[in-house]
Formats: structure tokens, sequence, C-alpha cells
């Protein structure tokens, strides 16, 4: 017989190893109830995919441009005068034919007077010179006057017409000066800077001009095309009308729509580039004279291209490439011909159609026929 302490001792122990027996068979199930497939996922590399989308894409030419006026004009005094009055206010739209500017008046009109004056005079002179040589005509027909006399009356009464005729033209003239006195607007369009106000002195045809306006209703873009997309820009503008579209920096509007007006005549050598001016109705004034502008033009459009997120498109010792993920949730590694890009897509002239999956991030750990596992939209927003 043992001893009671002995026997509750050698039970601790037998139950400890039953314990410990029924643990190891049951990591031994478990380990053998996991399915084949989820222990292959642990080696599956973590993507993002695109779609590669069959959709009409536009063929364009990206360039920067400058808006000018489509028409300016720098106002000046034709005549030497002092500035009496501004009708306007700098910065201010005008219509043409508006009164602008005037000038003292008071010595044009002494002028013009004067014209009208002699005028007058000389219109009284011819009238009595006529009428002696008709007299000495007569006189001649009698006996009574000489050929000489007759002579000398009708040279004076010519002479004397050819005097009115001058006052007629300097009467004409001390009009048009007079006009001159009223600067009026050319055209219409947005006035500048002032540049003198009344009681100046102003001078004919001054270096510095009184006020410049610009033509905003109808403004032009001018930009350079480069001299290598010269031959394309010709082809579609002879299919038909070439449209531009223009849109200012960090503006998120709709752009400005308008049509190539003028294509320059020779390429600058020394920017190996040519001078293309697009016309544009700006009715909204979101177009300011000066103001760089992003410039694209539609040649022409692709009803049927494959596109693809630029992100997609890798670059290999073979060309360009993307990683194309199949139904089993493997890679393809497909070589692809490009055929043009935009900002944010690619269009793959060959080697994809529509609705196939591509690789947008994840590509460094990929090689063909590697499983992967398309990561969701919140464990993209996580990562």
């Amino acid at each position: 017989m043992y001893p009671k302490h002995t026997v509750f001792i050698l039970s601790l122990l037998t139950i400890s190893s039953v314990s410990w027996g029924c643990s190891q068979s049951g990591r031994a199930e478990s380990a053998t109830s996991v399915p084949p497939g989820r222990a292959g996922s642990a080696a599956a590399v973590p993507i993002t995919v695109g779609t590669a989308v069959k959709k009409p894409m536009p063929l364009e030419l990206r360039v920067i441009g400058a808006v000018e006026p489509s028409s300016n004009v720098a106002v000046r005094a034709q005549l030497t005068g002092e500035l009496m009055s501004v009708t306007f206010k700098e910065g201010d739209d005008v219509k043409e034919g508006q009164v602008l500017f005037t000038l003292d008046r008071r010595p044009l009109d002494a002028a013009l007077k004067q014209a009208e004056a002699n005028l007058q005079r000389d219109l009284a002179q011819a009238a009595n010179a006529d009428a002696q040589a008709a007299r000495a005509a007569e006189l001649a027909e009698r006996g009574i006057a000489t050929r000489e006399q007759v002579d000398t009356s009708k040279a004076n009464a010519d002479a004397l017409q050819g005097t009115i005729a001058a006052d007629r033209a300097a009467v004409e003239n001390a009009t048009i000066q007079l006009q001159y006195a009223t600067i009026k607007a050319p055209l219409s369009g947005r006035t500048g800077a002032l540049m003198v106000h009344p009681g100046n002195l102003v001078r004919a045809n001054d270096t510095t001009a009184l006020v410049v306006i610009n033509q905003l209703s109808s403004i032009n873009v001018t930009f350079a095309v480069p001299e290598s997309q010269l031959g394309t820009l010709k082809r579609y503008m002879d299919r038909g009308q070439v449209h531009v579209a223009v849109q200012p920096p960090n503006d998120d509007t709709n752009p400005s729509e308008g049509k190539i007006t003028f294509i320059d005549n020779a390429v600058d050598q020394t920017t190996g580039t040519i001078k293309v001016k697009g016309s544009f109705t700006n009715a909204d004034r979101r177009l300011w004279p000066g103001q760089f502008v992003n410039v694209v033009m539609t040649l022409a459009t692709d009803p049927n291209a494959i596109v693809v997120p630029n992100a997609a498109v890798q670059t290999g010792p073979d060309g360009s490439y993307v990683y194309v993920v199949k139904d089993d949730h493997t890679v393809e590694l497909r070589t692809i011909q490009i055929g043009r890009a935009t900002a944010t897509e690619t269009i793959v002239a060959k080697g994809l159609t529509g609705g196939e999956s591509v690789v947008t991030d994840g590509h460094l750990r990929l090689v063909p026929g590697s499983h992967v596992t398309i990561k969701t939209d919140s464990a993209q927003a996580a990562q």
C-alpha cells in the first residue's frame, strides 16, 4: 500500500499527461483543418487595378499661349492745345464714337472764322473780276477795248478763282482742325490708365498716348506650335476647321472655345516653332490681354481607343508593358504599343482589349505568374 500523499501526486501527474496529450491532438487537428488555398494566399502580392476602357479619345496638341486683344488703339492728340476735359474714367468700357477728350477750341474757332472771311472777300473780288472780263470782251467786239485789255481782265478773273479754291481748302482744313479738338473713341473697348489730366498741354502726335483702348469682346490667343507638329496641324486643317480651347491656370471652369484663324508664313528658326493665332468671342471676359493660358487644339477624335491609366504603363528593356490580371488571380506581363498619352491616361494602340484589368500599383513585387490580391478601397485609403 502506498501512502496517501504518494497516491495524490501520482493522480496529478496522470491528469497533466492526459491534458498535454489532448492539447497536442487539438493543435494537430486544427492544422490539418486549414483549407489548402488559404495557406497559399499569404504569399499573394497586394495590388490596385484599373480597367482598359474602350472609348472615344480626341487627338490633341497642348501648348502655352498668350492672350492679346483683337484690336487696340493708342489714342493721341492730332494738334497741340490745352486739355479742357476728360469724359470717362480710366478702366471704363467705351463705345466707338464716344467723346473721350476735349481740347481748347477758341484758337481753332478763330482760325475757322478767318478762313471763312477770306473766302467771302475773294468770292466778291472774283465776281467783280468776272464782270470786268465780260465787259472788256464786249468792248473789244465793238472795237473800243484792245485785245490786251481783254486778256488781262480774263487772267485776273482766273487768278481769283484759284484764290477761292485755296480759301475753300483753308476753310476745310480749319474745320478739320476744329474737329480734332474733340477726341472720340475709334473703337469699342476697355480703356487703360489715363496718362493726362485736364489743364495739361498736350502735343500733336506725342510719344506718350493719352490712353490705350483694348477690344475685349473679341480676343485672340497667340501660341507657338513646334515645327514637328506643323504638318499634322495643316493636314487636319485641310480636312476642316480645327477648334481650340483655352483655360487660364488654376481655373476649374469650362474652357473657352474658339477656332484657329491664322498660321504664320514662316517658321522661327531660332525657336523651331511657328506662330498660330486663335480667335475667341470672350463674352464672359475670362480672357485678359497679356494673360498666359493653357491651349488645347483638338485635331480629330478616335472613336474606339483603348485607354488605361498612366500608372499602369511600365517601361522595360523590350519597351512598354503592363501587368494584366487574369481570372485565377495571377498576372501576365503584356508588351504594348503606345499610341499617345494625355495628362492622366495612355492610349494603347496594340496589346490590350477593352475590359481587361491592369495593375496600377504594386509592380515592384510582381513577376509573370505571381498570385495577387486586389486591395479594397478602404485598404487603399488606409495605406
